[in-house]
């Protein structure tokens, strides 16, 4: 734009002084028109980078999944295509179930058991306090006995073996009437154990067959948005292990960002809801129309990490890092298509001396256009 600019004040130096004759062409003319347009660029060029600040570095960003699998096993289907847009919930991959299908069936029958026996314990609460009566009412019959074998020994009228036997009966009973108290005991233990209203051995197993249930859901990997594997290398046959540092692909989601990168002093009169246009090499000779959604006040020189060591203040002072400034595409074009990682550049117009930020726009169109250059000499 400045060029342009530049060949059109020459073009009417040249009508003046030239074709005309209008004016004189001497020393003092030649002094101001040479002033006149070093003047009035740079007075242009350092406005607009005040009232429209422009950025050579703007990038649409995109949100990326590391698809890695819950369970281990082997692939026996990837329906997922490289590059192909897939919809939230479309199939991934599928790994072999057959493991923990046979886990869950495992676990079913075990929690069949377990709620049988759980009914059983009633039962045998019942026979083991019947039990327990019965050897109590033995031991009373047998104390009975002690003290009438005891009052036919005092007068000689009874065997002193019989005596001794009927006591030897009385402990033998004791000892079975503490064993029935205590399998009374642990039958009413089993069954006071309860997890939310069920027994804790029953609950146990249903929590088991839950956790296998979902293992055997996270066999079969679904679309977690609108997106497209990017470099879709998994093959059937493939071993995949539930480990981060090696997923089984990467999902690109549709949802998109795009940044534009700031000099600290540029956004001083940058607010959110300001204008902006974008230029980008996808689009040639089209401006996308954007505003200001927000300023991310802070980049990585205002961090120190957490660290046993004092930080390294350096011998010079560091570059002055940029700030990001996050658009908002208006609606026109927010169902248009961004590449992630495409590049580009543009201008944010503030409410500040209108008039003159038609230049920026021209500049941005201008650009828009140039991108259908392809400059290479092949």
């Amino acid at each position: 734009m400045e060029a342009i600019l530049v060949g059109i004040y020459a073009f009417f130096v040249w009508l003046i002084f030239f074709k005309f004759k209008l004016l004189p062409w001497n020393t003092t003319s030649k002094v101001i028109v040479v002033t006149i347009p070093v003047v009035g660029l740079t007075w242009l060029i350092l406005t607009l980078n005040v009232i429209a600040p422009s950025s050579a570095d703007i990038r649409v960003l995109k949100y990326t999944v590391q698809v890695v699998p819950q369970v281990r096993g082997r692939v026996i289907a990837v329906p997922a295509e490289g590059n192909v847009h897939m919809k939230k919930g479309d199939v991934l991959f599928k790994i072999d179930p057959t493991p923990y299908e046979q886990t869950v069936r495992s676990l079913e029958s075990q929690l069949a058991s377990a709620i049988a026996n759980a009914k059983n314990l009633n039962e045998q609460l019942k026979a083991a306090s019947s039990k327990t009566e019965g050897v109590k009412a033995q031991i009373d019959l047998a104390n009975r006995r002690v003290a009438e074998f005891a009052e036919l020994a005092k007068t000689e009228a009874g065997n002193k073996f019989d005596l001794e036997q009927a006591q030897a009966n009385v402990k033998q009973l004791q000892a079975e009437h503490a064993a029935a108290l205590a399998s009374e005991r642990q039958i009413k233990e089993q069954m006071g154990a309860q997890v939310n209203g069920e027994q804790a051995q029953v609950a146990n197993v249903r929590a088991q067959l839950e956790n296998a249930k979902w293992e055997l859901s996270q066999t079969t990997m679904y679309a977690p948005s609108d997106g497209t594997v990017i470099n879709n290398q998994l093959r059937v046959g493939s071993w995949v292990v539930p480990m981060p540092l090696q997923p089984a692909m990467v999902f690109v989601e549709d949802e998109q960002q795009i940044i534009a990168l700031y000099q600290q002093n540029e956004l001083y009169n940058v607010e959110p809801g300001n204008e902006a246009e974008i230029a980008l090499p996808t689009y040639p000779g089209e401006i996308i129309k954007a505003k200001v959604q927000s300023i991310v006040w802070a980049q990585g020189q205002g961090q120190i990490p957490m660290s046993g060591q004092i930080p390294q203040t350096g011998p010079a002072p560091l570059p002055p890092g940029r700030f990001a400034v996050k658009f908002e595409l208006e609606d026109k074009h927010r169902d248009l298509f961004l590449a992630a990682g495409a590049v580009g550049h543009g201008a944010i117009y503030t409410e500040h001396i209108k008039p003159v930020q038609l230049v920026r726009r021209v500049i941005v169109r201008v650009n828009s256009i140039l991108n259908y250059l392809v400059l290479k000499l092949h």
